[in-house]
């Protein structure tokens, strides 16, 4: 038995008394116009989010957000213009990837950031490419973290993360870094 399994014995053996956990009410942000209000958070954190408009090809989309881009990472059946299969492809041949694009699974208006479950080989992906794109069902955008937290659940590979923004510190000096540790450029597009 582990030191922190025979502390928790211990303490159950000699607490005779249970009690019942208390209704906690969270009265947590709410917002008039989610949409919005993410856009322009997703903004203020130095990322980009554009509602793709009725009719407008995805595909299209994205290549004149980045029209510099030649290889481009995509496991999602909907974009056509990868070049990349990240699913056949060990986490470093994924490195010079100029853009990834992903599915995320939910945001959250409060900060601007996406909930996205593995569903690559190579979470990697994630964090390699320089610039990253995130498509986003717009009416999967809840007001709070607490809303969020609710409704999140990982993937079989058993791995998630929330992302708000490009990478960037500001450790050394205090002078700002983008791209330091992810792609230095992030975009959801909402769908």
């Amino acid at each position: 038995m582990s030191n922190k399994s025979e502390i928790l014995s211990n303490l159950r053996r000699h607490i005779n008394q249970t009690y019942d956990m208390p209704e906690i009410r969270i009265d947590a942000i709410q917002y008039n116009n989610k949409i919005d209000q993410f856009v322009e958070i997703s903004k203020g954190v130095g990322g980009n989010a554009v509602v793709l408009g009725e009719g407008e090809d995805l595909n299209s989309c994205i290549k004149n957000l980045y029209p510099e881009a030649k290889n481009i990472a995509s496991n999602l059946p909907e974009i056509s213009i990868a070049t990349i299969d990240p699913d056949t492809k060990e986490a470093h041949d994924l490195n010079g990837t100029d853009l990834s694009v992903v599915r995320g699974e939910l945001g959250v208006a409060e900060n601007g950031c996406v909930w996205i479950p593995q569903n690559v080989k190579e979470r990697v992906l994630y964090f390699i490419s320089e610039y990253l794109i995130i498509i986003l069902d717009k009416n999967k955008i809840v007001n709070n973290m607490h809303e969020a937290y609710e409704q999140i659940q990982f993937s079989d590979k058993g791995y998630g993360v929330f992302i708000s923004g490009p990478s960037k510190t500001a450790d050394i000096e205090q002078a700002l870094v983008v791209g330091a540790h992810g792609p230095k450029g992030l975009t959801v597009i909402l769908v």
